[in-house]
């Protein structure tokens, strides 16, 4: 497990390369954004010398981390209300789209005659079905953005370029 003074060559990575975030570091980092707090005319360098970074940029990263993990329960409580009030609605377009909608033209209900039955009955109305499935589709849109679950769309890129030389006789070329 590595310390603070551990080399930053040494230090655990996750599987995409980047460096772990330790317990030690964490307190650190905290430990540094408080002394800059308690003393604004610190320098970053002296804060890399006093706590152990390995420049004053790592000083200045380590500081917005602490900030940023300041805020995160926050923002965790944001992201949670904002999914249960996308989850009701999801669940109200679903309830309509199990409901079943009859035709109403001037306050009257549409009917027409079942050849199958021979029996007159309700016309059904596919429309509110398919504003439902709209509004559903978009509160899905919603809920993976707020998550961070789209994947960032990637380009391919294909195909060849031709080059054409004119007015050179082909033996010249030799």
């Amino acid at each position: 497990m590595p310390t603070d003074d551990t080399p930053t060559e040494d230090r655990d990575r996750d599987g995409m390369g980047r460096f772990r975030r330790t317990l030690a570091s964490v307190r650190r980092d905290a430990a540094a954004a408080e002394y800059q707090a308690d003393h604004p005319t610190a320098t970053l360098q002296q804060i890399a010398d006093q706590f152990g970074y390995y420049d004053k940029g790592e000083a200045r990263r380590g500081i917005l981390r602490a900030k940023a993990d300041v805020a995160r329960p926050a923002v965790t409580k944001l992201i949670a209300t904002e999914s249960e009030e996308l989850d009701a609605l999801y669940t109200e377009a679903c309830a309509i789209l199990q409901r079943n909608h009859v035709t109403v033209s001037h306050g009257r209900v549409i009917t027409w005659l079942n050849p199958d039955t021979g029996q007159e009955e309700p016309l059904p109305d596919d429309g509110p079905k398919l504003q439902a499935i709209q509004v559903a589709l978009r509160v899905r849109e919603s809920y993976r953005k707020l998550h961070g679950l789209d994947q960032p769309a990637q380009v391919a890129v294909s195909g060849g370029v031709k080059y054409e030389v004119v007015g050179i006789e082909t033996g010249d070329l030799t």
